[in-house]
């Protein structure tokens, strides 16, 4: 009797014992996610486009003569002014040239002088043999003075009236020739001038492509440029079913839009553009047509050659249904949210995605507003399974 009274005692102990431990267990702790709320806006409606920066004027420096480069003159991405020195080729043999032509010039001043001097001479012995004519013409007829003395006053006459014509036509070639040496003292002049390699433009300087030293002519290529960069040019293509959708209230569309650059660095540009043209043609081989937009640079911070997305808002998507981008999943070109219900279980559901709006994503099907969709943790979540919903904060 007392062995079963102990046995009772030991198996009450032990069923006491188990309650015990099961009382002190807790329940594991429900899964914690951040939850975001389905929203529903009017959005704009965005489109991208990647840029190639360009200064608005971009001026090639060349040399336009032959000759050794004697001198840089300005500082390698500094800004210069219109009419600034940049370059100085070796003017002497230049000035040599013009010195030459300038002798040509005054010796043909002088045939021309003396051309002339000539000519008067001549028309005052035609004058005085054109007196001997008069004069012996009416004493030849009383025959107060012979025939012979009569045809030698006339041909003395004819011979300067010949002589008065030949210096005419040596005064013709001395104009000629003044003419052609004016002309000659100019181009020497031009070429002195191209020695001087200047800035036809205010813009920054860029490299130096030839060194102190270097012979260089006008096939030796550009030697630098200067763009203007203030504005600075965005150009970007749009195929040519684009463009039609962006000019179907006809090109004054165009001027309409309110142009963002997204830079390299995925930064956004704090300065508005605008638009200012598009090309004549679309490209036969890419059906693609240039456009060009306008952005204001201060401080030349944008140079050209640099890449960016140019940016327009196009349109406005009405009422559209917006959720974080971090709560889509695609899998296999489908995508699909985690939905929490009223009783913080999670569903899984297959969504149809739009355009994206900033760091929202635009969703045409499958979800609702107002609904929760889990924008951090849906990778731990299971269909069915209670989860403990806190506030999702972008960018934290």
């Amino acid at each position: 009797m007392t062995n079963r009274t102990g046995i009772w005692a030991t198996s009450i102990f032990t069923i006491a014992l188990l309650a015990a431990c099961k009382k002190s267990t807790p329940a594991p702790p429900l899964l914690e996610v951040e939850v975001a709320t389905v929203e529903q806006r009017d959005v704009p409606v965005y489109r991208e486009w990647v840029g190639t920066l360009d200064g608005l004027v971009n001026a090639a420096i060349k040399a336009e003569v032959t000759g050794y480069l004697l001198s840089q003159n300005y500082v390698e991405g500094s800004f210069v002014h219109k009419g600034q020195m940049l370059f100085r080729i070796d003017p002497r043999p230049f000035d040599a040239a013009l010195a030459q032509e300038k002798g040509h010039l005054a010796q043909a001043q002088a045939q021309l002088t003396q051309a002339q001097a000539q000519l008067t001479q001549s028309m005052a012995n035609q004058e005085r043999t054109q007196l001997d004519v008069n004069k012996y013409t009416p004493l030849a007829k009383r025959q107060a003075v012979t025939q012979q003395e009569l045809d030698n006053a006339v041909q003395n006459n004819n011979a300067a009236k010949a002589q008065i014509e030949a210096s005419k036509a040596v005064i013709e070639t001395a104009k000629a020739q003044i003419e052609a040496s004016n002309a000659a003292v100019e181009s020497a002049q031009v070429n002195l001038g191209f020695t001087n390699l200047v800035s036809p433009i205010d813009g920054i300087a860029g490299l130096a492509q030839v060194q102190v030293g270097n012979l260089v002519n006008p096939s030796s290529g550009v030697i630098t440029t200067v763009s203007t960069l203030d504005p600075i040019r965005a150009n970007f293509t749009v195929g040519d079913k684009e463009y039609l959708t962006l000019t179907r209230s006809g090109e004054s569309a165009l001027a309409k839009l309110q142009l963002e650059l997204i830079l390299a660095d995925e930064s956004t540009y704090p300065h508005k553009g605008k638009f200012f043209f598009v090309d004549r043609q679309v490209n036969a081989s890419t059906g693609a047509i240039q456009l060009t937009g306008l952005f204001p640079n201060p401080g030349n911070r944008l140079r050209p050659g640099q890449y960016g997305k140019v940016r327009a808002a196009i349109g406005t998507n009405a009422a559209a249904v917006l959720v974080p981008q971090r709560a889509v999943t695609e899998l296999q070109g489908s995508y699909q949210v985690a939905v929490v219900d009223s009783a913080n279980k999670v569903g899984i559901r297959p969504v149809k995605v739009g355009d994206r709006a900033g760091s929202m994503w635009i969703v045409t099907e499958g979800l609702k507003p107002g609904e929760r969709v889990i924008a951090e943790g849906a990778d731990k979540a299971r269909p069915g399974v209670q989860v403990n919903p806190k506030p999702f904060v972008e960018g934290k």
